[in-house]
């Protein structure tokens, strides 16, 4: 796998702890809610330029991908300081999630 590839489990998980829907995501990416819910429940092997404009936007927003193939993949978010630092703020903000710790989510495949 490539390392800066990332799997179907680990997009709906990053989607996930920012409780986006489907349509958030789709529409930051660039993409079609089809071909985002296509490539989630593994359908199709998705471009490589696609998979990028999806982790461009989760990591604008904090989300950190973890873990490799031995020990497996999951999904981490930033605290919310760290991820305002990010280039990226194009999403509101969520003012009762400030300054809290990470969480992260082992995204099971």
């Amino acid at each position: 796998m490539n390392p800066l590839a990332i799997t179907p489990a680990q997009i709906r998980a990053g989607r996930g702890l920012l409780k986006w829907t489907q349509g958030v995501l789709a529409h930051r990416a660039a993409v079609s809610v089809v071909t985002l819910n296509m490539i989630e429940s593994d359908q199709v092997a998705p471009r490589a330029k696609t998979l990028d404009a999806i982790r461009s936007v989760l990591e604008g927003e904090g989300i950190r991908f973890i873990g490799d193939e031995a020990e497996g993949f999951g999904v981490m978010m930033r605290p919310r300081a760290e991820a305002a630092a990010s280039p990226d703020r194009s999403a509101p903000q969520r003012g009762p999630r400030q300054g809290k710790t990470s969480r992260s989510v082992r995204a099971a495949e």
